[in-house]
């Protein structure tokens, strides 16, 4: 797909990846409709769009509410003519533990990050069958790979993520022109953290090592010319076909890091972030906290540890089979 006056459809887009991935197309002269519940963010991004060669409209839409993505797509069709690539962004969450979490809170990221993509899709896959052609492009996360202590909702949201696209790929098999497109950024330095909700008592922050939100919006524009089932950014794929074979070994780790860090961290209010509502104001594409890289690339470091860590667990393994084989 030639990318000039190719015609994009994002969720998500006031901040962030979604910011950051509209003004990457808008580059390459894409016609754009941009979809978000806050308006100011969209306004903003919409601007930079214009001033970097594309075109952009905006319209507020909540992903939770099928009826207004199902309104929203159709709008969206009738300014772009066609649609040729849809991009869901919409992504929330919630820090703390399982039961120190509000049930709605849970259940609010589910609706987002799950449900969201899900009433994306719905709308937008039947004009893609109409077309005979188009991209999807599911934005999931490495949490997709690795459960997240302190973040169940947030892993039950991306696990299932991968699960119904998967499952999409499926059933368009006879469609050789649409296409289902994952992808799987690590630790990405944009206001996430700013928004999320927040019940650990512990100022959140970045790790060193996170990855520019621009890095993984080329990425997404590069979909549209080449179309691939899975693209992993930050680590390498066989990381995460690793801490497929491993769990639950992955989220232990995790979890024990995170204990950690929740008694040193900084010291904040419990918060609901922007789980219900948008923030004022235009929240841009970072997070205005990103630390210079480390002497080696975190995602190297945690693959090593896992690594190392999947080795003991496996060995663990030998030794417990044999000692049932003893048993029995």
């Amino acid at each position: 797909m030639n990318q000039a006056n190719t015609r994009v459809v994002i969720t998500g887009a006031s901040s962030g990846i979604g910011a950051a991935t509209a003004i990457a197309f808008a580059r390459e002269g894409a016609m754009l409709v941009l979809g978000a519940r806050g308006q100011e963010g969209l306004d903003d991004v919409a601007r930079q769009c214009r001033d970097a060669g594309g075109s952009a409209e905006v319209r507020t839409v909540d992903v939770t509410d099928a009826d207004a993505v199902a309104a929203f797509a159709r709008e969206a069709r009738d300014i772009l003519g066609e649609i040729d690539l849809w991009f869901s962004d919409v992504g929330i969450g919630v820090v703390g533990k399982y039961p120190d979490v509000p049930l709605e809170d849970h259940r609010r990221v589910v609706e987002a990050n799950l449900l969201g993509h899900m009433h994306d899709a719905h709308a937008v896959l039947p004009v893609f069958l109409e077309q005979g052609h188009g991209i999807w492009v599911n934005m999931i996360s490495f949490g997709g790979f690795v459960a997240s202590p302190y973040s169940a909702a947030y892993a039950a949201s991306k696990f299932g993520l991968r699960g119904f696209s998967e499952a999409l790929r499926a059933e368009l098999r006879e469609h050789p022109h649409i296409h289902i497109c994952d992808v799987y950024p690590t630790f990405v330095d944009t206001p996430g953290f700013r928004h999320a909700a927040n019940y650990t008592g512990a100022k959140l922050s970045y790790p060193p090592g996170t990855v520019e939100p621009e890095k993984v919006a080329d990425a997404i524009v590069a979909l549209a010319e080449q179309p691939r089932d899975t693209t992993v950014i930050g680590a390498p794929l066989a990381l995460m076909k690793i801490s497929e074979l491993a769990a639950p070994l992955p989220a232990m780790l995790l979890g024990r890091f995170m204990d950690a860090w929740a008694k040193r961290a900084d010291r904040t209010a419990d918060t609901t972030g922007a789980l219900y509502s948008p923030q004022g104001g235009a929240d841009g594409i970072h997070s205005g906290q990103r630390q210079p890289d480390g002497q080696r690339n975190t995602a190297l470091l945690v693959g090593a540890g896992l690594a190392l860590g999947v080795l003991g667990w496996q060995l663990l393994r030998r030794r417990e089979a044999g000692a049932r084989d003893e048993y029995y």
